[in-house]
């Protein structure tokens, strides 16, 4: 008598199969959650300043400018930039005057 060893064995292929699965997702969830490829920001959600909205300003910075703005400004105050420069790199970064 084989008391049930060698017959109906196609579930332990089918728990093995649901366990590599299972195993493969929770390796891509925590791929995707460590390596910050996640979904982008949630409307509503603060930005790395906290402001939501306005992920790239500082909340202390004069006029709510950005960062790149910021040293922008600060390049043309010590004359290494001319007023027609300044004028073009503030245009594409989309900032008013």
């Amino acid at each position: 008598m084989m008391w049930g060893y060698g017959q109906n064995l196609w579930w332990m292929w089918l728990w093995g199969a649901l366990l590599l699965i299972g195993v493969a997702v929770l390796v891509l969830l925590a791929v995707r959650v460590f390596s910050g490829t996640g979904r982008g920001p949630q409307p509503g959600h603060p930005g790395p300043y906290g402001q939501p909205g306005f992920p790239g300003r500082a909340p202390g910075t004069p006029g709510g400018k950005s960062p790149a703005r910021l040293i922008l400004d600060e390049r043309f105050a010590k004359g290494e930039l001319t007023a027609e420069q300044y004028r073009e790199h503030v245009k594409e970064l989309g900032e008013g005057p």
